[in-house]
């Protein structure tokens, strides 16, 4: 994990983040008159079942952002919003965001799944295959990606490889392209649409060293680079039950892969929460937003809210005993991550706490990833509440902020 932080660390240090512009919020929000004690923590929100579900904002979400916003409608704390979506650019998310909750998001509070992909350089010059939905290639090139190739474009240039949906099979395709380059790495933005599609076309670029048309008698060993984003098996939308995620197509890709060969798929790199280096990410912008503030008191404390134990908690608490480890002197940087699970998505999805969290929450079937082990000290989260409102009221609470009306019980000792 070190090795991974320490690589990243010449990108954060020349990264530019403006400070969030302000925006007005909702009067009925307000929380703090024209002032508020200087920050020594700041806040990382999880999105999709913290603050809302598919479209749909969760209730009560706009109203915990007023607990933190100052009278000139400009937020009190750092904040940022790191989630495992990856279908969209940042901006789009932003200004979703920036309805929902009433105060204006910044793009540069956003930290998408493949986000830290900007500081992977040694791949931005290579050829890559790019895999999700979405403006794919825009999303790449943005995060300095300068030869892509889509799913859709390698099948246009190699049509016979995609023969699953007979509809769909050319009657006279055209001669096999003998001017098309080697695919030099694979990417993987997020889940696609069509799933037999993705997996034939990404396995045919892994057995054959990018060269698709190209059948070798053994797969090579290594493979070509792979680098995916966003390991959730599992993600809460509008339904009553959580759906599949981007893990679940990187479980198919593995055990393909695996039963094809016999060989294990390797990672050139895992990103995405609940790694470390997307937590190292969340880290600088805090750091950063801070400073660019103007708040001189060095940030302590980071408190990471999410719905997700295998993935917001788990990568919480595996980052926090980074941390530790470190021994970092106060004005260096954070000497703690906080993680805060609510119920109302992933985890418990009815928006209540259950009687036997500790049990529900270790004692469980293991959704992360086949590279990231079960420690169930990592998926004990710091605390347990009811829903985004709470934890706010938590952390204000904890930090000495909370007013003498702001009155809130840790959910882990009361009912809700």
């Amino acid at each position: 994990m070190a090795l991974w932080l320490r690589a990243c660390s010449g990108l954060l240090a020349r990264s530019c983040l403006a400070s969030a512009p302000g925006s007005a919020v909702r009067r009925g929000h307000r929380r703090f008159g024209v002032s508020a004690p200087q920050p020594s923590f700041g806040l990382l929100f999880d999105i999709d079942g913290v603050l809302v579900r598919g479209r749909n904002p969760i209730p009560g979400a706009a109203e915990a952002f007023g607990k933190l916003v100052l009278g000139d409608g400009r937020l009190a704390v750092p904040v940022v919003f790191v989630t495992n979506a990856g279908n969209c650019v940042r901006q789009a998310r932003a200004e979703e965001l920036s309805v929902v909750l009433g105060v204006e998001v910044s793009s540069d509070q956003i930290i998408l799944s493949h986000s830290p992909l900007q500081m992977f350089h040694e791949f931005h010059n290579k050829r890559v295959l790019v895999s999700g939905q979405g403006p794919v290639e825009e999303i790449a090139k943005d995060l300095g990606f300068e030869n892509v190739v889509t799913i859709d474009a390698l099948r246009t240039a190699y049509p016979l490889l995609d023969m699953v949906d007979q509809s769909r099979r050319l009657k006279n395709p055209p001669p096999v392209p003998t001017d098309f380059a080697a695919i030099e790495a694979v990417v993987l933005l997020g889940e696609p649409v069509r799933w037999e599609t993705s997996l034939q076309l990404i396995l045919d670029v892994l057995l054959s060293t990018g060269r698709p048309t190209e059948w070798l008698s053994q797969a090579p060993c290594p493979h070509i680079p792979v680098l995916a984003c966003n390991m959730d098996l599992l993600w809460m939308a509008e339904a009553r039950m959580p759906r599949f995620g981007h893990g679940t197509f990187l479980v198919c890709l593995e055990t393909l892969y695996h039963k094809i060969t016999g060989l294990e798929l390797r990672y050139e790199a895992l990103i995405g929460k609940p790694s470390a280096v997307t937590y190292s990410f969340a880290e600088h912008l805090i750091v950063k937003q801070a400073k660019e503030r103007g708040w001189d008191a060095p940030i302590r404390t980071l408190y990471a809210i999410g719905d997700n134990p295998m993935a917001d908690i788990y990568g919480a608490n595996l980052y926090n005993r980074y941390l530790q480890s470190q021994r970092r002197d106060p004005e260096d940087g954070p000497q703690t991550c906080r993680s805060i699970l609510v119920c109302t998505g992933v985890y418990g999805n009815q928006g209540e706490v259950p009687p036997d969290l500790q049990e529900s929450v270790t004692q469980t079937v293991f959704h992360g990833h086949r590279d990231f082990r079960l420690d169930p000290n990592l998926v004990e989260a710091s605390h347990v509440v009811r829903d985004v409102g709470q934890a706010v009221e938590l952390v204000l609470r904890e930090e000495g902020w909370a007013r003498d009306s702001d009155s809130v019980n840790d959910a882990t000792t009361s009912e809700c």
